[in-house]
């Protein structure tokens, strides 16, 4: 190959890589602009077709320069690809093996919740001792709501029938409308849902307490909200929250979208077969043995 300036007919064995380069930052920018200052300053159309088909030859002759060269490239060299290529997947295999998902894009921590303690519509304690160690699914609603909230609990239904049977996998509706919904009022609507005494928990209390835990523990209202008097607020949100082993909120889902809720129901099975992460749940004292 002819190089610039020199004149040097350089070897396309041994430095291969170096001509490569040199002649396509060299060359090939100082030879456009060449052509097409020649271009700018002539008007025959003739000529300027002529520089431009020789343009597109040059351009498309350097690439075929460079896949001539790495067809011939020497067999070493496609040993030593050959090798290292081999082992980086031994690598990959080994630690997938090694570690458990390793070689999987996992779900990141968006948070963490905060200790709780609530009533269900039993009429029984639940705090976050209850669900220490399982993987469940956060909702707000209320059960006078005529709008989205009837579809949000349709959608949980299919996830409800999805796992109904897995020990390890909850349902936690929180109400947003304390004062009507009562103990009394939480079981009628689970018993109209055919969920009464399973393990989907709908969770009345003090309103202070649901909504911090919606906030800050479960993300799904704007804690700027709190700003006003806890008598004036309501919150009125679509969203599921996603909670893992060790109390971490993974995901944000919308509870109206069926590509949503279809994408919740693919995702607890990835959290049920994780492992608790060692200490999480009481060494930053998120969680602990005394409820609010």
């Amino acid at each position: 190959m002819l190089m610039p300036k020199t004149g040097r007919l350089v070897s396309n064995s041994g430095k291969t890589a170096q001509c490569i380069a040199h002649a396509t930052e060299v060359a090939i920018p100082k030879a456009s602009k060449l052509i097409l200052n020649d271009i700018k300053k002539r008007k025959n159309s003739k000529m300027q077709l002529c520089c431009k088909i020789f343009l597109l030859i040059y351009y498309y002759g350097q690439i075929a320069f460079v896949a001539v060269n790495l067809c011939i490239m020497s067999k070493r060299s496609w040993y030593y690809i050959a090798f290292f290529g081999l082992l980086f997947i031994g690598f990959v295999f080994a630690m997938s093996r090694v570690i458990p998902g390793f070689t999987s894009v996992k779900m990141p921590v968006l948070s963490y919740v905060q200790p709780f303690h609530f009533q269900d519509q039993s009429g029984k304690d639940f705090t976050d001792r209850d669900v220490a160690g399982k993987v469940y699914v956060a909702e707000y609603f209320f059960t006078t709501c005529p709008g989205i909230c009837p579809k949000m609990n349709r959608n949980m239904k299919k996830v409800f029938d999805r796992f109904r049977n897995e020990p390890g996998f909850l349902i936690l509706s929180h109400s947003v409308d304390p004062v009507t919904d009562s103990v009394g009022r939480m079981r009628i609507y689970a018993d109209s849902l055919g969920v009464n005494g399973a393990n989907w928990h709908f969770l009345t209390g003090r309103k202070d307490s649901l909504y911090q835990a919606a906030r800050v523990s479960y993300l799904l209202d704007d804690p700027k909200n709190n700003n006003e008097k806890i008598e004036d607020q309501f919150i009125h949100t679509q969203f599921f929250a996603l909670v893992d082993k060790s109390g971490r909120v993974r995901r944000i889902y919308d509870g109206l979208k069926k590509e949503e809720v279809d994408k919740l129901i693919e995702d607890i099975p990835v959290l049920l077969e994780e492992n608790e992460a060692t200490g999480s749940r009481f060494s930053n004292g998120l969680f602990n043995n005394n409820p609010q």
